[in-house]
């Protein structure tokens, strides 16, 4: 049992060294003192100790799990930023700056970012790629970054090798057209290494991109063809022709119909150079596939012609996009210092009201203390007789004073309590209102006579045997585990008495309760009739008439109200 957990727990201690370098690390990287060199520096011994030690272990996800830690901590964040900064931050090391490139794009190749993928994908490998092209543009016009300049290219390369997606921003990356432009022949020979190193090294890397970047790559390998005349760049762009003819397959038919005369121009200037047979093989793809879409020839003067416009144009986008990005920093500058202005007027505003506002204050209380002091020295110059009856004035004044503000709060006070008591009363009213006038809607409701029935009015003797028929089924299907037919009939036998004399007993309370009703509705009538005739005599008596008048018409005392029911008495 020991010998078996030895291996979880060397497991353990190895997870908890990794989280241990990667968090002193990122510790390291947060402090403030440490100059760009000295950070690039720190990486790179880092990240390669720590890859190292992944790479040695028997577990084939410890460089996968180390990979994801540093991401996930922001480590490679800061990698980026490093390779982001400007040549004079950088301060000349060119060399710790390759290496950095060249840790930082193997650390990107294996993540596993979890729940982060897509900003992983989408944020976070734009941003290397921006970096790795910036310092690879910046170390081609240097005569010792030759050799960087590979190293960078090959990182380039190797993280397009397992994201294929990025191609199309390389492709249209700004910094890439820069070192397309160059004239140098180790800088062009490189970047047909790249994609050549690219597409071998992942089989499905053409059959990945989108028709516009192949469109592109397919581009720059006819436009090295159409202007170099160096033998290695040649030779390169045929053999990366043809991958992309071997990966590509039928797609590579609707992409030749861009570039006529292309046979021509590689059997006249590229015959002879040492790579006959990928020339010939290249020849015949493409007459292949002129011939399948029947399209004449071109010359190579006009392939040429249209590779040195393309190339021109290219540049000339180029230069246009450098100008329009100048200019676009220049605006971000202008409305950043405007704003800086604006901010540091505000703020000089507030400080100056605070200041006006203190001095409000200062000069209120230099007054008051300046009137006490008056009315202290006016004090001095009355007689003594007369001091006491001021000082007395002054106290019955301020009692007023305090008086009037005591009675006023106290008004103020009881009339918000009697208005809140009316409020609730009148929410109390209106909830009693609602809850009566629901209680007679409920009453009406039921007395309201039924509605008409629509359709039959009874059953049919056919769907009453239905019925029936049912019943007995259910009840043979469903009999009771407890009580028999025939105790169930003897029951139903000695019910039905007790439930016909209850009937009656209801019947008889009913009958009681209407003639009560009847009697105290005839005792009303007789009170009314009562106080009518009284009226009725004393203004006779005070009011004598000589004409007749008509008979008063008096309500029958059994004359029933249509509230009231019919009394059976």
């Amino acid at each position: 049992m020991h010998s078996l957990n030895l291996p979880v727990f060397r497991l353990m201690e190895l997870l908890e060294e990794e989280e241990a370098l990667i968090s002193e690390l990122r510790r390291q990287l947060e402090e403030e003192d440490l100059k760009p060199e000295e950070r690039i520096v720190l990486l790179n011994d880092s990240l390669n100790k720590v890859l190292s030690s992944a790479a040695l272990q028997t577990d084939s996800s410890a460089l996968t799990r180390v990979k994801t830690g540093l991401y996930h901590s922001g480590v490679l964040t800061h990698c980026v930023r490093l390779l982001s900064l400007s040549p004079s931050r950088l301060g000349g090391n060119w060399t710790s700056a390759a290496t950095l490139a060249h840790l930082t794009s193997s650390s990107c190749v294996g993540v596993e970012p979890g729940s982060r993928s897509e900003a992983f994908h989408r944020l976070f490998l734009p941003s290397v790629m921006e970096a790795l092209l910036s310092l690879a543009s910046q170390l081609m016009s240097r005569a010792e970054g030759s050799s960087l300049f590979r190293k960078v290219m090959d990182s380039v390369g190797w993280l397009l090798s397992a994201h294929p997606h990025l191609t199309a921003q390389v492709l249209s990356s700004a910094h890439y057209e820069h070192i397309q432009m160059c004239d140098d022949v180790t800088v062009s020979l490189l970047c047909i290494q790249m994609w050549i190193q690219t597409c071998t090294v992942n089989r499905g890397f053409l059959s990945q991109l989108g028709d516009e970047s192949a469109l592109l790559l397919l581009n720059e390998a006819v436009a090295q063809l159409a202007l170099s005349s160096d033998s290695a760049v040649g030779g390169a762009s045929t053999r990366l022709m043809l991958l992309m003819a071997n990966q590509l397959g039928l797609r590579l038919h609707s992409l030749l119909l861009s570039f006529t005369g292309l046979d021509s121009l590689l059997e006249k200037d590229w015959r002879g150079r040492g790579f006959e047979q990928d020339v010939d093989q290249l020849i015949s793809v493409v007459q292949r596939e002129t011939a399948v879409s029947r399209q004449p020839e071109a010359s190579a003067e006009r392939v040429r012609a249209a590779c040195v416009i393309q190339a021109a144009w290219r540049s000339l986008q180029t230069r246009r996009r450098l100008r329009g990005l100048s200019r676009a920093v220049s605006a971000l500058q202008r409305s950043y210092r405007a704003r800086r202005r604006r901010l540091q007027e505000q703020e000089a505003a507030r400080q100056w009201e605070e200041q006006l506002r203190y001095q409000v204050c200062v000069r209120r209380r230099q007054a008051r203390r300046r009137f006490h002091q008056k009315q202290r020295e006016l004090l001095l110059l009355l007689p003594p007789d007369q001091v006491r009856p001021y000082l007395e004035e002054c106290e019955r004044r301020a009692a007023v004073v305090i008086q009037s503000v005591w009675r006023g709060f106290r008004e103020r006070r009881r009339r918000s309590d009697v208005l809140r008591a009316s409020q609730r009363q009148q929410r109390a009213a209106r909830t009693l209102q609602r809850a009566g006038r629901r209680l007679l809607e409920k009453r009406r409701a039921a007395e309201a006579p039924p509605p008409p029935r629509t359709g039959e009015e009874g059953l049919t003797d056919r769907r009453r045997a239905e019925f029936k028929q049912q019943v007995e089924e259910y009840i043979g299907a469903h009999r009771s585990t407890r009580v028999s037919a025939e105790e169930c009939a003897s029951l139903h036998e000695e019910v039905q008495p007790l439930l016909r004399a209850a009937l009656q007993g209801g019947e008889q309370r009913r009958r009681e309760e209407q003639r009560v009703e009847a009697l105290l509705a005839c005792a009303r009538t007789q009170l009314q009739l009562l106080r009518v005739n009284a009226r009725m005599m004393g203004w006779r008596k005070d009011q004598p008439s000589t004409t007749a008048s008509p008979p008063l018409q008096m309500p029958h005392p059994f004359r029933r109200s249509r509230r009231h029911k019919p009394s059976p008495f």
